[in-house]
């Protein structure tokens, strides 16, 4: 039986000196959606590319003395080092220099000419260089310039070739009102449909005053202008107007247009007008997504506001940059950038929720089996409950991406990564390890590893290193890639499987690094302490907090990061105990902390509390140090009198 194919299109980008985190925006988002089809098992086509011809193109290459070809050359160059760094995984990349696609446009636009669609005359009105886009008189205002970029216009007269635009209003009109969800979301299709009821000019379609573009084939002074060239790339690129159109017939028409809402006029109206001229049957979904904005307003390298993905790359590695343009930004709204809401992403689901997750069932897994899965044992209502949130998590998900709504999605996928911390905590391996219960912890065990496999098969679309990373720490052979969605069902996980937990997955990001003393280094302890009244001790709050993961704290040798739970709320505690213990020596254990301490600042990270612990001299500057544990199962957050 074969495939289902999918077929999935970005625009193709004009070149420029430097791709934004908003192009970024775009081109993750359909890659979460590509991989996500192909999980599903689709056969899927995924296609971004170049839009490279034009005066600005022209103009640029000229003041940088080079060709118009030797610089667009370059800029592709870093197009696909971008994509590479951002794990795109295209399937075919278009340029509108390649020779394949320029001898299909040239054969378009004659086949268009000869059904009459397309017709010389004169053009006169105003032209946006930048954005590559005529004007009415009305358009440009009284002060002529663009409406899309605020730039001026430029006025021009010229002998072009028309496209009937005009013709195809009502065609047009007819199709949106039996397809409605053809231009998604909702707002963009009302605005669409205003601006055709508005009535339509036939479009301008070719150049004469510059030369750096496909040739009109039957009249070589002229050349297509941009819209009949760049847009033809999404059937060129299927080997359409070749002697081998299999391609073509195998994923036309696509299923979905992904472009950025400044783009959508000239996608769901040019371009479906284009092939109703054509013959050729309609794409299923064209969704012009939002903006990312900062505060200063939407990027843009004539402001000077562009954010370099490269550099977020570099800096907070590719999941982290993957996951925050995908779960921050509810997909087809505009969505806010900035730094410190990316780190906040990064350090609250990746470090605290997922990471967490994988460190501490890992970790427990070392201490209690030596890191083999064990076999599980009889079921009670609190693992039933576990399963049913795995298994809804991953219907919901589904759904959500069927509908496009990627954040959302990843919202659904974090309920079980939340369940399943929260599960540790009411099921206590550590309780029942003291208390003998053998089978009951292993069921636990057992458990919270196949969530994490459950989680690695789920991630694959959009956290494409960490996916791998859960499964191999995981000892499972092969790719979580390869599984397929189907691989989400629970139970997959075979007992005796050896883990191996690797190193913290996302570690927090710390903002200030400005290196300071730690508290028990600067305080020296009086030889006497003075009395204090029982009111003074009353306002020191104690309270029994659960370590929920210890680390080293990097170029430290005394202080471990410990995080904790306190009740419901998790906090960071640095202490000076690295002499004493070893990080996994903590985990697990409830400990007495004072939960009403200023927060400090030890080594550039933030300290929200203060362990208990008792020290006794040892041999030289060494101390041997015992923290204070209860010695019952008290629950966390419990107030110590």
């Amino acid at each position: 039986m074969e495939k289902k194919t999918f077929y999935l299109t970005t625009p193709i980008y004009y070149p420029s000196d430097k791709l934004h985190i908003g192009h970024a925006y775009t081109t993750v988002a359909a890659d979460a959606l590509a991989r996500f089809k192909r999980h599903q098992g689709y056969d899927v086509m995924f296609l971004t590319g170049s839009d490279e011809h034009g005066q600005k193109i022209e103009r640029v290459a000229r003041q940088h003395g080079v060709s118009p070809q030797e610089y667009v050359d370059r800029i592709v160059d870093g197009f696909r080092h971008l994509w590479q760094t951002l794990d795109i995984s295209y399937d075919d990349f278009i340029r509108t220099t390649d020779e394949r696609h320029m001898k299909a446009v040239q054969q378009i636009f004659q086949r268009l000419y000869d059904k009459g669609d397309i017709y010389k005359a004169e053009y006169s009105g105003w032209y946006c260089v930048p954005c590559e886009t005529h004007w009415t008189e009305r358009q440009a205002g009284e002060e002529h310039v663009c409406p899309d970029c605020g730039r001026p216009v430029e006025l021009v007269k010229e002998e072009s070739y028309f496209f009937r635009l005009s013709k195809y209003a009502d065609r047009w009109l007819k199709f949106i009102e039996e397809n409605p969800d053809f231009i998604q979301p909702a707002s963009r299709r009302n605005e669409m449909i205003s601006f055709v009821k508005q009535g339509l000019e036939d479009l301008s379609v070719s150049r004469t005053t510059f030369d750096w573009g496909i040739p009109v084939p039957f009249d070589p002074g002229h050349v297509i202008y941009v819209w009949i060239d760049a847009l033809s790339n999404y059937i060129t690129v299927l080997g359409y107007g070749s002697e081998d159109e299999s391609k073509f017939r195998h994923y036309w028409p696509a299923d979905l247009h992904l472009v950025g809402k400044e783009i959508v006029r000239f996608h769901t109206v040019i371009w479906p007008m284009m092939l109703m001229a054509l013959d050729i049957p309609l794409p299923k979904k064209v969704f012009g997504h939002g903006w990312l904005i900062l505060d200063s307003g939407k990027m843009s390298k004539s402001k000077g506001n562009v954010v370099d993905p490269l550099v977020l790359v570099e800096k907070y590695g590719v999941d982290a940059i993957r996951y925050f343009l995908l779960r921050e930004i509810a997909f087809g709204a505009d969505g806010l950038y900035s730094e410190e809401a990316l780190i906040k992403r990064i350090n609250s689901d990746l470090a605290n929720d997922l990471g967490n997750l994988l460190y501490r069932t890992l970790t427990m897994m070392g201490k209690y089996y030596q890191g083999q899965v064990p076999a599980p044992g009889k079921e009670e209502d609190l693992d039933r409950d576990l399963k049913r949130v795995a298994a809804e998590a991953g219907d919901k998900a589904e759904a959500a991406m069927e509908r496009l709504e990627i954040s959302v999605a990843l919202e659904f996928i974090w309920e079980l990564v939340k369940r399943a911390n929260k599960y540790i905590d009411e099921a206590a391996p550590w309780t029942l390890v003291k208390n003998g219960e053998s089978e009951r912890l292993a069921t636990v065990m057992y458990n919270l590893a196949e969530v994490l496999r459950i989680l690695a098969v789920m991630l694959v679309p959009y956290l494409t290193h960490a996916s791998q990373a859960i499964w191999e720490q995981l000892g499972l052979p092969g790719k979580a890639a390869d599984q397929g969605w189907a691989a989400r069902k629970w139970g997959l996980l075979s007992p005796g499987v050896q883990t191996r937990r690797g190193a913290p997955l996302f570690p927090r990001i710390e903002v200030d690094k400005e290196e300071k003393k730690t508290v028990s280094e600067s305080v020296t302890p009086k030889e006497a302490s003075e009395k204090i009244s029982i009111d003074q001790f009353s306002q020191v709050e104690l309270r029994v907090a659960e370590v929920l993961v210890a680390e080293r704290v990097e170029k430290s040798r005394k202080l471990l990061r410990l995080e904790v739970a306190i009740g419901e709320e998790r906090r960071q505690i640095l202490a000076g105990i690295a002499k004493s213990y070893q990080p996994e020596m903590l985990v697990g254990k409830k400990i007495v902390v004072v939960a009403n301490l200023k927060p400090a600042k030890l080594m550039g990270m933030e300290s929200n509390g203060m362990l208990l612990a008792a020290s006794i001299p040892g041999e030289g500057e060494e101390e041997n140090i015992s923290v204070l544990t209860v010695d019952r199962d008290i629950a966390s957050g419990a107030r110590v009198r």
